[in-house]
């Protein structure tokens, strides 16, 4: 296997940093967000709207009234046929007389609007109201629609094929008028022969409607022939148009409003997304904290909240980076201290001679060494308690239990050095109430331990240390209290800081890393508690010792 070696440009080119490219900021109708609003304000527009545009309902409604129109013209017509076109056949039977059907629908028909057609009992016209005889033969009688031309009438006409394309006269049968007609093109009249009144409509070719009513033309009961009379739908269809128009007109209009509104919340949501992800921007690309999260808590909505976490969220941000940089000068300086009288006790026992001195500086060496021991344990365990505090899952925790446990790991004899003089415990816990809190059992004992250990450094040989805990509403009050000097006055919230130094003057030095009560109040906050010190005083004012106070909540 080959190996490359890199040298010169090569290690700078791998070295270099490639930072990742700005997100692209959209701005008015490029902004997806507000697209999207649009989209769907217009879509919940245009959906009823298309339903109001069918109208089918309304259609069928004016096609019944003109339907039962023609039915009253046909049965009037009918009865003048029945009653003066009439003829005796050499049979002796009654016939209808072409030629007198013909004058009765010319004369009653004229104006009318309406086509009517007569057909005998066999099948056969008789007679046709579009059709004239003149000189040189049949005239038959086309009505056509106005020619509009313009720019109007291409609009109107485009209206005509989209609106072709809804429901309802697709379905309709095709009319169909051959040449020669009979009775067999047509059923309502083959229905009105065997005497049965019916309608129908139908389409023509060019989409528009054509209603037809035929009835029987009877004498004494007795059917001679068939009447149909038919009529177009324009004034359906100009009734039908006119509302659509209306329609359409209230569109344009909701249309118009509904995309004012949506530009207006479009603004008022994507426009300040937008500002917070470019102050994001800034903040995540830019130098220095000259730039900041915009406010808008005025808005008093979720937008608010946003930008109100974003706010603490940059804060927090800063804090964090603030208490890094801090806890990265601290330990430098905490490690200095032993490093440096470490390197000074080797140099220096290079150089003596004398063993006894050389057992003085061994043993300095040796505890430089194991205060940094501790010291870096302390600072190993602080970097990830926050990670660790974030990650595992909280279970109920039985402080009752747990401060038992500690006061008797305590109260062991100590089989190093028999002579030392232990703290004596006392421990007050409510007799039927558990105190159970819900959080990270090994944490919490940490913070119990921490805080018992300070108040063993400090409390004088054979002192007490009293340990009570007690339900206070929705809480848990823990405190731990010992018989020492107390805590120097302005310093009950400095005790909590990291490597706080104020030490019992008997202390062996770096015994201690002063990380202890610091990790202790990093885990009460994760678990939603408060810790805090104070010294117990007496009736005259005397400092009877330190009380560490710390509330746990119960939910």
């Amino acid at each position: 296997m080959d190996a490359k070696v890199v040298i010169g440009s090569e290690v700078d080119d791998a070295a270099e940093i490639v930072r990742p490219p700005k997100r692209p900021r959209r701005k008015g109708w490029r902004s997806p967000l507000t697209r999207r609003i649009l989209a769907i304000n217009v879509i919940a527009l245009v959906v009823p709207i298309l339903g109001l545009l069918h109208l089918d309902q309304y259609r069928q409604s004016l096609i019944s009234s003109e339907l039962d129109g023609l039915r009253v013209q046909a049965h009037a017509f009918a009865l003048s046929l029945g009653s003066t076109a009439v003829v005796t056949n050499d049979l002796g039977e009654d016939d209808l007389s072409p030629v007198a059907a013909r004058q009765i629908t010319r004369v009653l028909l004229l104006n009318a609007g309406v086509r009517a057609r007569v057909f005998a009992r066999s099948g056969e016209l008789l007679a046709d109201s579009f059709i004239l005889e003149g000189p040189g033969g049949e005239v038959k009688v086309l009505e056509l629609a106005p020619l509009e031309t313009g720019f109007l009438a291409e609009l109107g006409r485009f209206y005509d094929r989209i609106i072709t394309w809804l429901p309802g006269k697709a379905d309709l049968p095709r009319y169909i008028e051959p040449r020669e007609q009979t009775a067999e093109d047509y059923s309502e009249v083959e229905k009105a022969l065997i005497g049965e009144e019916t309608g129908n409509v139908r389409a023509t070719e060019g989409g528009h409607l054509l209603l037809s009513f035929a009835v029987p033309v009877q004498r004494y009961r007795q059917v001679l022939g068939a009447l149909m009379l038919s009529k177009d739908g324009q004034t359906i269809e100009a009734a039908v148009k006119s509302r659509r128009s209306d329609v359409l007109l209230i569109f344009a209009v909701a249309l118009g409003v509904t995309v004012l509104l949506s530009l207006y919340l479009a603004g008022t949501i994507a426009r300040p997304i937008r500002r917070l992800a470019d102050a994001a921007d800034a903040v995540r690309h830019g130098k220095g904290r000259a730039y900041e999260m915009p406010e808008f808590r005025r808005y008093g909505d979720e937008i608010g909240e946003l930008s109100e976490a974003l706010r603490e969220m940059t804060e927090a941000l800063w804090d964090r980076l603030d208490a890094i940089e801090g806890f990265a000068a601290d330990v430098a300086h905490e490690i200095k201290n032993p490093l440096t009288s470490l390197r000074s006790a080797v140099e220096t026992v290079a150089r003596v001679e004398d063993p006894d001195q050389q057992k003085r500086l061994m043993t300095i060496i040796l505890e430089d060494v194991g205060r940094l021991d501790r010291l870096i344990s302390d600072i190993s365990d602080a970097s990830r308690l926050d990670a660790e505090l974030s990650r595992e899952v909280g279970e109920e925790v039985d402080i009752g239990v747990l401060l038992k446990t500690l006061v008797e790991v305590h109260e062991v004899p100590n089989l190093y050095d028999e002579a030392a003089v232990g703290p004596k415990f006392r421990l007050h816990l409510p007799k039927r109430d558990r105190l159970i809190v819900q959080g990270l059992e090994g944490r919490l004992g940490q913070v119990f331990r921490n805080i018992i250990s300070n108040a063993i450094t400090f409390n004088p040989p054979g002192g007490t240390i009293t340990l009570s805990a007690a339900r206070r509403g929705s809480n848990i009050r823990i405190t731990v209290e010992d018989e020492g000097p107390g805590l120097p006055e302005g310093k009950f919230a400095a005790v909590f800081n990291r490597f706080y130094t104020e030490r019992p003057a008997a202390e062996k030095f770096g015994t201690h890393s002063g990380l202890g009560l610091s990790i202790s109040k990093q885990v009460v906050d994760a678990h939603g508690g408060v810790i805090r010190a104070e010294n117990r005083l007496a009736p005259d004012g005397t400092v009877l010792g330190a009380r560490f106070i710390v509330t746990l909540p119960t939910d």
